[in-house]
Protein backbone atom coordinates (compact mmCIF):
# COMPACT_ATOMS: atom_id res chain seq x y z
CA UNK A 1 0.00 0.00 0.00
CA UNK A 2 2.88 2.97 0.63
CA UNK A 3 4.59 1.65 -2.42
CA UNK A 4 1.41 2.32 -4.33
CA UNK A 5 0.75 5.95 -2.43
CA UNK A 6 4.35 6.93 -2.98
CA UNK A 7 3.95 6.29 -6.91
CA UNK A 8 0.44 8.27 -7.01
CA UNK A 9 2.84 10.81 -4.97
CA UNK A 10 5.38 10.61 -7.49
CA UNK A 11 3.31 10.66 -10.25
CA UNK A 12 2.13 14.58 -8.98
CA UNK A 13 5.30 15.62 -8.33
CA UNK A 14 7.71 17.57 -10.88
CA UNK A 15 11.05 19.22 -10.44
CA UNK A 16 10.42 22.95 -10.34
CA UNK A 17 11.61 23.82 -13.92
CA UNK A 18 9.19 26.71 -14.69
CA UNK A 19 9.32 30.27 -13.80
CA UNK A 20 6.78 30.98 -10.85
CA UNK A 21 3.11 32.89 -12.15
CA UNK A 22 1.46 35.09 -9.65
CA UNK A 23 -1.13 37.82 -9.42
CA UNK A 24 -0.47 41.29 -7.53
CA UNK A 25 -3.70 43.29 -6.39
CA UNK A 26 -1.78 46.19 -4.75
CA UNK A 27 -4.61 48.10 -4.07
CA UNK A 28 -8.37 47.60 -2.39
CA UNK A 29 -10.91 48.62 -5.25
CA UNK A 30 -14.28 47.55 -6.67
CA UNK A 31 -13.46 46.77 -9.82
CA UNK A 32 -10.67 44.16 -10.05
CA UNK A 33 -10.48 40.35 -10.35
CA UNK A 34 -9.68 37.57 -12.09
CA UNK A 35 -11.53 34.99 -13.98
CA UNK A 36 -9.76 31.29 -14.50
CA UNK A 37 -11.07 28.59 -17.20
CA UNK A 38 -11.22 25.59 -15.91
CA UNK A 39 -10.19 22.51 -18.30
CA UNK A 40 -13.72 20.68 -17.84
CA UNK A 41 -16.93 21.53 -16.02
CA UNK A 42 -17.11 21.87 -11.93
CA UNK A 43 -19.36 19.08 -11.75
CA UNK A 44 -17.52 17.50 -9.12
CA UNK A 45 -18.51 14.85 -6.48
CA UNK A 46 -14.98 15.19 -4.56
CA UNK A 47 -12.18 18.20 -4.61
CA UNK A 48 -8.87 18.92 -3.84
CA UNK A 49 -8.57 22.92 -3.83
CA UNK A 50 -5.23 24.22 -3.08
CA UNK A 51 -3.95 28.26 -2.69
CA UNK A 52 -0.70 29.93 -2.64
CA UNK A 53 -0.87 33.39 -1.50
CA UNK A 54 -0.28 36.51 1.02
CA UNK A 55 -2.04 39.42 1.65
CA UNK A 56 -1.48 42.54 3.18
CA UNK A 57 -5.49 43.04 4.38
CA UNK A 58 -5.31 42.74 8.34
CA UNK A 59 -7.95 41.57 10.87
CA UNK A 60 -10.85 42.03 11.03
CA UNK A 61 -11.05 42.39 7.54
CA UNK A 62 -12.78 39.30 5.63
CA UNK A 63 -10.90 38.20 2.90
CA UNK A 64 -12.22 36.35 -0.37
CA UNK A 65 -9.45 33.58 -1.74
CA UNK A 66 -11.48 31.75 -4.01
CA UNK A 67 -15.11 31.70 -5.30
CA UNK A 68 -16.95 29.13 -7.84
CA UNK A 69 -20.69 30.67 -8.79
CA UNK A 70 -23.53 29.64 -11.12
CA UNK A 71 -26.16 32.16 -12.15
CA UNK A 72 -27.83 30.96 -9.31
CA UNK A 73 -26.26 30.04 -6.08
CA UNK A 74 -22.63 30.27 -4.73
CA UNK A 75 -21.29 26.62 -4.83
CA UNK A 76 -17.73 27.13 -3.35
CA UNK A 77 -16.39 30.12 -1.28
CA UNK A 78 -13.15 29.97 0.56
CA UNK A 79 -13.39 32.68 3.15
CA UNK A 80 -10.47 34.34 5.89
CA UNK A 81 -13.10 35.73 7.68
CA UNK A 82 -12.91 38.77 10.06
CA UNK A 83 -12.25 36.74 12.81
CA UNK A 84 -9.33 34.66 11.58
CA UNK A 85 -10.90 31.55 10.91
CA UNK A 86 -10.98 29.81 7.51
CA UNK A 87 -14.21 29.12 6.07
CA UNK A 88 -15.21 26.73 3.61
CA UNK A 89 -18.72 27.42 2.33
CA UNK A 90 -20.67 24.77 -0.16
CA UNK A 91 -23.91 25.83 -1.79
CA UNK A 92 -25.61 28.52 -0.27
CA UNK A 93 -25.76 27.03 3.81
CA UNK A 94 -23.54 24.41 4.53
CA UNK A 95 -19.80 26.04 6.34
CA UNK A 96 -16.83 24.62 7.80
CA UNK A 97 -15.09 27.07 9.85
CA UNK A 98 -11.06 26.40 10.54
CA UNK A 99 -9.14 28.28 13.59
CA UNK A 100 -5.86 28.47 12.29
CA UNK A 101 -2.96 30.75 12.96
CA UNK A 102 -3.26 34.60 11.44
CA UNK A 103 -2.73 34.67 7.84
CA UNK A 104 -0.69 38.02 6.46
CA UNK A 105 1.90 38.96 4.31
CA UNK A 106 3.86 35.52 4.40
CA UNK A 107 3.18 33.39 1.72
CA UNK A 108 0.86 30.42 3.29
CA UNK A 109 -0.55 27.57 1.36
CA UNK A 110 -4.03 26.40 2.10
CA UNK A 111 -5.53 22.97 1.03
CA UNK A 112 -9.24 22.13 1.32
CA UNK A 113 -10.76 18.73 0.43
CA UNK A 114 -13.88 17.23 0.22
CA UNK A 115 -15.89 14.37 -1.34
CA UNK A 116 -19.94 13.82 -1.49
CA UNK A 117 -19.56 9.98 0.02
CA UNK A 118 -18.55 11.09 3.09
CA UNK A 119 -19.36 14.46 3.39
CA UNK A 120 -16.15 14.85 5.01
CA UNK A 121 -13.47 18.07 4.57
CA UNK A 122 -10.98 18.57 5.80
CA UNK A 123 -8.26 21.86 5.62
CA UNK A 124 -4.31 21.87 4.82
CA UNK A 125 -2.16 24.74 6.07
CA UNK A 126 0.94 24.39 4.75
CA UNK A 127 1.03 20.97 4.77
CA UNK A 128 -0.26 20.20 8.46
CA UNK A 129 -4.09 19.46 8.75
CA UNK A 130 -6.58 20.68 10.93
CA UNK A 131 -9.85 18.15 12.47
CA UNK A 132 -12.22 17.10 9.71
CA UNK A 133 -15.41 18.02 9.88
CA UNK A 134 -18.70 17.21 7.74
CA UNK A 135 -20.41 19.48 5.01
CA UNK A 136 -23.54 17.60 4.44
CA UNK A 137 -24.27 19.28 0.90
CA UNK A 138 -26.49 16.47 -0.50
CA UNK A 139 -24.90 16.94 -3.94
CA UNK A 140 -21.71 17.65 -5.31
CA UNK A 141 -20.94 21.03 -7.25
CA UNK A 142 -22.74 22.06 -9.82
CA UNK A 143 -21.34 22.97 -13.64
CA UNK A 144 -21.74 26.22 -15.67
CA UNK A 145 -20.39 28.66 -13.17
CA UNK A 146 -17.33 30.98 -13.22
CA UNK A 147 -14.19 30.34 -10.93
CA UNK A 148 -13.13 34.13 -9.79
CA UNK A 149 -9.88 35.45 -7.53
CA UNK A 150 -9.91 38.39 -6.20
CA UNK A 151 -13.73 39.12 -5.55
CA UNK A 152 -16.96 37.32 -4.29
CA UNK A 153 -19.85 38.48 -6.44
CA UNK A 154 -18.17 39.33 -10.16
CA UNK A 155 -20.04 37.08 -11.80
CA UNK A 156 -23.48 39.11 -10.50
CA UNK A 157 -21.86 42.65 -11.13
CA UNK A 158 -22.05 43.20 -7.52
CA UNK A 159 -18.80 44.86 -6.42
CA UNK A 160 -17.93 46.72 -2.82
CA UNK A 161 -14.43 47.39 -2.28
CA UNK A 162 -14.60 46.15 1.23
CA UNK A 163 -14.77 42.72 -0.26
CA UNK A 164 -11.88 42.77 -2.33
CA UNK A 165 -8.63 40.92 -2.21
CA UNK A 166 -5.48 42.90 -1.17
CA UNK A 167 -2.27 40.84 -1.77
CA UNK A 168 -0.57 38.18 -4.62
CA UNK A 169 -1.66 34.89 -5.12
CA UNK A 170 0.82 32.50 -6.17
CA UNK A 171 -1.08 29.15 -7.00
CA UNK A 172 -4.70 28.22 -7.44
CA UNK A 173 -4.96 24.65 -8.10
CA UNK A 174 -7.99 22.22 -8.53
CA UNK A 175 -8.35 18.24 -8.92
CA UNK A 176 -11.76 16.23 -8.98
CA UNK A 177 -10.78 13.90 -6.37
CA UNK A 178 -9.53 14.07 -2.85
CA UNK A 179 -5.45 14.17 -2.83
CA UNK A 180 -3.97 11.94 -0.17
CA UNK A 181 -2.13 13.74 3.35
CA UNK A 182 1.07 13.14 2.12
CA UNK A 183 0.45 14.57 -1.45
CA UNK A 184 -0.63 17.61 0.29
CA UNK A 185 2.38 18.00 2.64
CA UNK A 186 5.15 17.45 -0.23
CA UNK A 187 3.40 19.93 -2.36
CA UNK A 188 3.77 22.31 1.10
CA UNK A 189 7.10 22.20 0.20
CA UNK A 190 6.79 24.33 -2.70
CA UNK A 191 7.73 22.00 -5.48
CA UNK A 192 6.00 22.09 -8.77
CA UNK A 193 3.18 19.46 -9.92
CA UNK A 194 1.15 18.37 -12.80
CA UNK A 195 -2.07 16.36 -13.22
CA UNK A 196 -4.25 19.09 -11.60
CA UNK A 197 -6.92 18.24 -14.04
CA UNK A 198 -10.03 20.84 -13.30
CA UNK A 199 -7.62 23.98 -12.68
CA UNK A 200 -3.77 23.92 -13.09
CA UNK A 201 -1.75 27.00 -12.14
CA UNK A 202 0.63 26.36 -14.77
CA UNK A 203 -1.44 26.34 -17.95
CA UNK A 204 -5.10 27.83 -16.66
CA UNK A 205 -6.21 30.81 -18.84
CA UNK A 206 -6.46 33.83 -16.83
CA UNK A 207 -8.50 37.12 -17.75
CA UNK A 208 -7.56 39.83 -15.55
CA UNK A 209 -9.48 42.70 -14.88
CA UNK A 210 -9.33 46.10 -13.21
CA UNK A 211 -5.94 46.71 -10.98
CA UNK A 212 -4.41 43.25 -11.37
CA UNK A 213 -0.52 42.76 -12.34
CA UNK A 214 0.74 39.26 -14.14
CA UNK A 215 4.04 38.32 -13.30
CA UNK A 216 6.23 35.31 -14.51
CA UNK A 217 9.52 35.05 -13.07
CA UNK A 218 12.19 33.26 -15.27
Amino acid sequence: MKLILSMFVAAILLPDVEGRRSLLFPTQNSNSFVELTPAKPLSLDAFTLCLRFATELHLPRRVILFSYRTQHADELNLWREADGRLALILGEKEVAFFVVPELGPLENQVCVVWELKTNRTTLYLNGQSAVSQILRQGHGLRPGGRVIVGYADAFLGNFDAGESFVGEIFEVNLWDRVLPSDAIQQLSTGKCFSYANVIDWATVKLTRHGNVVEFQES
